[in-house]
């Protein structure tokens, strides 16, 4: 009977493990991501690969964390089990042992989701955990070397079914809808009160339009989940009348409409949402944040 794994060697192949998963996760949610209405689809910040070693690092700490805290005592306790009601050890408590211990990361994880979102997470946790585990309490020698090949493997394959799904069209990437002056023409709310009224004759009526005084420049707001004058005294709202353009740009992510009110300094507004729903929006700071101050159009123009 072979000897059990060295403790520092089956936590360097948990951690090796959990890095794989973790990458294979990451282009998951990249591909995802691009698929969903998102004003940074289009594109990425360059930084991004400055941070990389840090991540990698950070990454690594994590995974060793994740290692000792959940993986060693899943793979532990199903060899626990498996003597006590089966007289030896047997791989397959490792999976109803990781379902255990997964239902509360699951169910953090799908972030308040409903039943289907919740078993999602929970199934997809309670794999991530089964793996690294049932490697823990293998016994082979030389598996090092096969994991980080098929590993390597898995991420590649990943990565180009993602990118030849989109594209072929295969997973539909997000587009801004294309529009047209006549298609801003109306009434455009951030659902706090803060209101553009277009008119056809190029004029503008903002009431109460939240300007953020802490931004750069004249960056605008808050996101449309986010309650409008917080009362922390950071922001500022809009009231006047002014004038308008739509600029179409060369394409739908670089369409925008150039708003002027007296006394208010806006930046230009984005064009996004949905073709059945469009939306106009401005960064809060710096646009890599993700933080948006948004609005719905609620009624159309004549």
């Amino acid at each position: 009977m072979k000897k059990k794994r060295l403790f520092g060697l089956s936590l360097l192949l948990s951690i090796l493990t959990l890095l794989i998963e973790a990458v294979i996760a990451l282009i998951v949610a990249v591909v995802y991501g691009f698929t969903q209405e998102s004003p940074n689809a289009g594109g990425g910040s360059a930084l991004f690969i400055l941070f990389v070693p840090v991540l990698a690092v950070f990454g690594i700490a994590v995974a060793g964390a994740l290692s000792v805290v959940l993986v060693f005592p899943t793979a532990w306790l199903s060899d626990v089990l498996g003597r006590r009601f089966g007289g030896r050890e047997a791989w397959w408590w490792v999976p109803v042992v990781a379902a255990a211990v997964s239902f509360v990361p699951g169910v953090a994880l799908s972030g308040g989701a409903g039943p289907v979102g919740i078993a999602v997470a929970w199934l997809l946790t309670t794999a991530a955990l089964t793996v690294p585990a049932l490697l823990w309490r293998s016994r082979r020698e030389r598996v090092f070397g096969p994991v980080t090949l098929w590993g390597l493997v898995a991420v590649v394959l990943t990565a180009v079914v993602g990118g030849v799904g989109l594209a072929t069209g295969v997973f539909p990437e997000y587009r801004p809808p294309t529009v047209i002056s006549a298609d801003i023409v109306g009434r455009w709310s951030d659902g706090h009160g803060g209101t553009l009224t277009f008119t056809a004759d190029g004029r503008v009526s903002a009431v109460d339009v939240e300007l953020d005084v802490t931004g750069t420049d004249s960056d605008s707001d808050t996101d449309s989940d986010a309650t409008a004058g917080d009362g922390d005294g950071a922001r500022d709202s809009c009231t006047g009348q002014g004038t308008w353009t739509y600029e179409p740009g060369t394409g739908a992510w670089s369409q925008m409409v150039d708003v002027t009110v007296d006394q208010c300094t806006f930046d230009y507004w984005n064009v996004g949402g949905t073709e059945s729903r469009p939306a106009l929006y401005q960064y809060i700071g710096d646009p890599d944040s993700g933080d948006l101050y948004r609005l719905t159009r609620t009624s159309g123009g004549s």
